[in-house]
């Protein structure tokens, strides 16, 4: 079950929106939903939760690149939204693993792909395309100091574990606003 909300920075303060993702499908839908939300172009910031096991935190500046931080990669990336976050912090296209041409059949019998005894040990070999692509470390991916600026310190970013959106929340003064939609 996942929880996610919009904070939309006004000069008045931060209002909130609970944020159906059924139309979300990339970062880039995720962005534009974000930037409707926005007052005057001002910061959003969009909380993605899945029930306590990991968090998201994307931020919207503009018409700016969003910036991103995962709390546990390897954790989200079993996910379909925690898959897209790190996909994308990780600069993998999923276009190549549904295209069936991108297929590197091998000749292989029980379809295991072929193994490099160069590779190194943080690497894995796609099995998709034979490709070796970066293994998805367990802890944070992204940008740990997106929210710096606001109150919550790359340091208190990193150490954040059970109800972290209550306590980056509380760091950005709009815990009420928070809970109203949750």
């Amino acid at each position: 079950m996942y929880f996610a909300a919009l904070l939309a920075r006004t000069e008045d303060g931060w209002e909130a929106s609970d944020t159906e993702l059924d139309e979300v499908e990339t970062l880039t839908d995720l962005a534009d939903l974000a930037r409707e939300a926005a007052v005057d172009d001002d910061t959003v910031v969009a909380f993605i939760e899945q029930e306590g096991t990991w968090f998201g935190v994307i931020r919207v500046d503009g018409e700016d690149d969003p910036r991103v931080f995962v709390s546990n990669a390897a954790v989200a990336a079993r996910s379909s939204y925690g898959a897209m976050l790190t996909d994308e912090l990780l600069g993998r296209d999923d276009d190549d693993a549904d295209d069936l041409d991108a297929l590197n059949l091998d000749g292989t019998e029980d379809g295991e792909p072929e193994t490099d005894d160069n590779a190194d040990d943080n690497d894995t070999i796609d099995a998709v395309n034979g490709s070796e692509s970066p293994a998805i470390a367990h802890g944070p991916l992204g940008d740990s100091r997106l929210l710096a600026d606001l109150g919550v310190d790359e340091e208190e970013l990193l150490a954040l574990n059970g109800d972290a959106l209550a306590t980056i929340a509380d760091s950005l003064g709009c815990t009420e606003v928070l809970e109203a939609v949750r």
